[in-house]
């Protein structure tokens, strides 16, 4: 017998969603083995992440702050990745996102918030998309491979940001070694909160779905990016400026993760720390690909993982469950969504061998 995949030329909504929902269920009963193997009781476990995730309405707002960035970093990772662009440099991009910010809010400490929040936003924008537009002009100009340039930059801001905090120009006044960090921001540049502890960063998150989807699909610039996923050879043979719209793509997803950063910053920190940004940009490209690369997908996916985040807490303690099992657990949920995706566009095929 000779097997092999063969490309579904079509494949129903009903099959790609049950492909999704069957390998998500996949990954969940994958992660109760790990559970298991860590000597944990896997029902309190999953009924602990299940509480402190949406158990009840504090629980909820919670998952929902923590999803509130990884929205725009899925979203980042999801306009690149549609046009084939892989840029991983969504994490550095938050950090420089979170600098840009705070540079703005700090210098104008007397300023309302409908004056400071706008340009630490904007502050945050551009310092997320200035990091992409690097890369993309490496790539553009000397052909650097856009993976190396952006790993590199990641570590470049990374450690500018220790170097601010740790007896840099940023440190606060009488920080100890252990806790480099900036001193609060002015209240007058804190997001409003919404309820509770939900802050109107998700507002922005919900915003920046509906624009990037509307902008991918109803757009000619959307075209064009997913144009250049789809065959990049046959753009140039088009005489169309593959340049431009690599960089156009690169400082959109650029700016998307910087203002994650932002957001997170004015929305809940209120100061500059490494610490609570650490992960952010890669967890954004886990959700994008787990999402489908579609904005709806990407929305759903955060909020799921944003449960995992929230809930990881009630886990610990309840169970004993380290926190460092819970980014165990989202990689094993990416690998399921990955044979999904394969299992929704591939379909195994048979014949004897002649």
């Amino acid at each position: 017998m000779r097997i092999k995949l063969e490309q579904r030329h079509a494949s129903s909504l009903l099959w790609q969603g049950m492909s999704y929902g069957l390998a998500i269920l996949a990954g969940f009963a994958a992660t109760a083995v790990l559970l298991k193997l860590s000597s944990a009781d896997v029902s309190t476990a999953f009924a602990a992440l299940l509480r402190g995730a949406f158990g009840s309405q504090r629980a909820v707002l919670r998952t929902l702050v923590d999803a509130t960035p990884l929205i725009l970093t899925g979203l980042a990772a999801l306009v690149v990745f549609r046009a084939r662009i892989w840029s991983i440099g969504q994490e550095g991009q938050v950090y420089a996102g979170a600098m840009g910010a705070y540079w703005v809010a700090s210098s104008l400490p007397d300023a309302p918030l409908f004056v400071v929040g706008p340009l630490a936003m904007a502050g945050a924008i551009l310092g997320g998309a200035t990091m992409s537009g690097i890369a993309a002009v490496l790539r553009n100009r000397y052909e650097v491979n856009e993976i190396f340039s952006t790993v590199m930059l990641n570590y470049i801001v990374v450690y500018l940001l220790s170097w601010l905090l740790s007896g840099g120009p940023w440190t606060e006044a009488g920080t100890t070694v252990a806790y480099h960090q900036t001193p609060l921001l002015a209240q007058s540049a804190w997001l409003p909160q919404l309820s509770g502890p939900l802050h109107a960063g998700l507002l922005i998150a919900i915003a920046a779905a509906i624009s990037v989807h509307l902008l991918l699909e109803r757009t000619s610039a959307g075209y064009d990016m997913r144009a250049l996923g789809a065959n990049q050879t046959a753009l140039r043979f088009m005489g169309m400026d593959v340049p431009r719209i690599v960089l156009v793509t690169m400082l959109l997803s650029g700016a998307l993760a910087g203002l994650a950063g932002g957001v997170e910053l004015l929305g809940v920190q209120h100061r500059l720390k490494a610490d609570y940004l650490f992960g952010l940009g890669y967890g954004g490209i886990i959700v994008a690909m787990v999402g489908g690369l579609r904005p709806a997908g990407t929305v759903a996916v955060a909020i799921l993982f944003g449960g995992l985040s929230s809930g990881a807490v009630d886990m610990r303690i309840q169970s004993g469950v380290p926190d460092s099992l819970i980014q165990a657990m989202q990689g094993t949920i990416l690998l399921f969504v990955l044979c999904g995706t394969a299992l929704a566009r591939y379909r195994l095929t048979w014949s004897s061998a002649k």
